[in-house]
């Protein structure tokens, strides 16, 4: 049975963070998930160690909780159980230390700041939890609105910073990225910028904007509203936000359903494709989905920009899938790849091209097996890239090491979806509205 979230001390020190993994007896998250203990007894603990871990560690076991073909099959159902707890409430901070963060961001008592203010956290994530506020009648631009407060844990800075040394743990996450065909040194500091960035919710406020603005106007995606005189570095204020939760849709009828995997679909290639970022965790607690193909996206804490060459071979890549052409489609990605030729080029265009199939035989329904398969496939690749000669090696550009998270993450939530939909269609309408 999966335990019911508790408040509780968060290790931030580098060895106090080692030690907890030494008595899951694993070095690493990966370790973690894939480790030789059975059942439900071995699913809870790694839950709970991660989840008291909170950082880096956490952020593995949540996305083990619906990326398809990380955790073995054979165990697959009793850790997907247990990490799913993880996933919605990973272990809380005290309402004491909620209010001395938000106290001293904020530089107000908290009954000056809010009118009300629910000490219990109704979501806690790997970096900060949420608690449901009300803004007070005298606040200038939203009197009385009901707010959602996200608040830092107290000490994950440290505890982040202390994972970020943890050569074995960055490697295990961005072999799920890479499939560790990367370049140590590059790869591994765009782990570092895009975590250390997550901690920065000032920053997530400005990129919170971007999207709002790229997507203005969409009668299907929605942006919360930035409350910045309630924001800070460490504490980030929007305007409260109800519908579905993740569940909830997947058991919606099939119309619903396949209209919000179009919403999802848009939110994602628009961003990738019109905006130049992405947002890189397509994590399911992100979503809350409403009527007639309404999503909100809720957290903007890990974006990749990406760079208007690679946009424009994305692009190109796009729109020949959608044409149903072979040799122009490998032709942009092995200018995006800056790849050479050779055996790890080849499989490396098989791969994309199996990646890109919900748009090469739209109408597609991605499926489970198949979400799991681009995992398996990617670890494959890896192997065969160990062994690939020099001149004809080559590694992934670092800008692109999330992009395989974003594949394995965003696939894996449409499977669960569960539907048939016509991605190219959707593909269509927003690359020609927006030229």
């Amino acid at each position: 049975m999966v335990k019911t979230p508790k408040e509780t001390r968060l290790p931030a020190g580098r060895l106090g963070r080692l030690a907890r993994m030494t008595a899951l007896g694993v070095r690493t998250g990966m370790g973690a998930l894939r480790s030789k203990g059975k059942g439900e007894a071995a699913a809870e603990r790694a839950a709970e160690v991660l989840g008291t871990m909170r950082g880096l560690a956490a952020k593995m076991g949540q996305m083990a909780s619906y990326v398809d073909g990380i955790v073995p099959e054979a165990h697959r159902d009793a850790y997907e159980a247990s990490l799913k707890a993880l996933r919605a409430q990973a272990p809380r901070s005290s309402a004491e230390a909620v209010r001395r963060t938000l106290e001293a961001e904020l530089g107000e008592p908290l009954d000056r700041l809010f009118e009300s203010f629910d000490e219990a956290p109704f979501a806690s994530a790997s970096i900060g939890q949420v608690h449901r506020a009300r803004l007070r009648d005298d606040h200038p631009t939203a009197p009385g609105a009901e707010v959602a407060v996200k608040v830092q844990h107290e000490g994950i800075r440290e505890a982040v910073e202390s994972d970020l040394s943890n050569a074995g743990l960055l490697e295990s996450m961005a072999g799920v990225a890479a499939g560790r065909r990367f370049d140590t040194k590059a790869h591994l500091g765009v782990l570092r910028d895009r975590f250390r960035e997550e901690l920065d919710y000032a920053l997530e406020a400005e990129r919170l904007t971007q999207f709002a603005a790229l997507h203005a106007g969409d009668p299907h995606i929605r942006v919360p509203t930035l409350v910045a005189d309630r924001s800070s570095t460490s504490v980030l204020t929007t305007t409260f936000v109800r519908g579905l939760d993740f569940d909830e849709a997947c058991a919606a009828d099939e119309a619903s359903r396949s209209r919000w995997a179009e919403t999802l679909w848009k939110f994602v290639f628009k961003g990738n494709l019109v905006g130049g970022m992405f947002n890189a965790d397509p994590h399911p607690g992100n979503y809350v989905f409403g009527d007639d193909g309404v999503v909100t996206f809720l957290d903007y804490g890990c974006v990749q920009v990406i760079p208007a060459g690679q946009r424009e071979h994305a692009v190109a890549m796009h729109r020949a899938a959608m044409r149903r052409e072979e040799t122009p489609f490998a032709d942009a990605l092995r200018l995006m790849l800056r790849s050479k030729p050779g055996s790890l080029e080849q499989r490396a265009i098989e791969y994309t091209r199996q990646c890109f199939e919900p748009l090469f035989e739209s109408p597609y329904h991605v499926t489970r097996p198949w979400a799991a398969s681009l995992v398996s496939n990617m670890r494959d690749m890896a192997k065969a890239a160990r062994v690939t000669d020099d001149e004809e090696f080559f590694t992934l550009p670092p800008e692109m090491l999330f992009m395989n998270r974003l594949q394995f993450g965003f696939y894996s939530v449409l499977a669960r979806l569960d539907v048939r939909v016509d991605y190219a269609a959707v593909h269509a309408r927003f690359l020609e509205a927006d030229g």
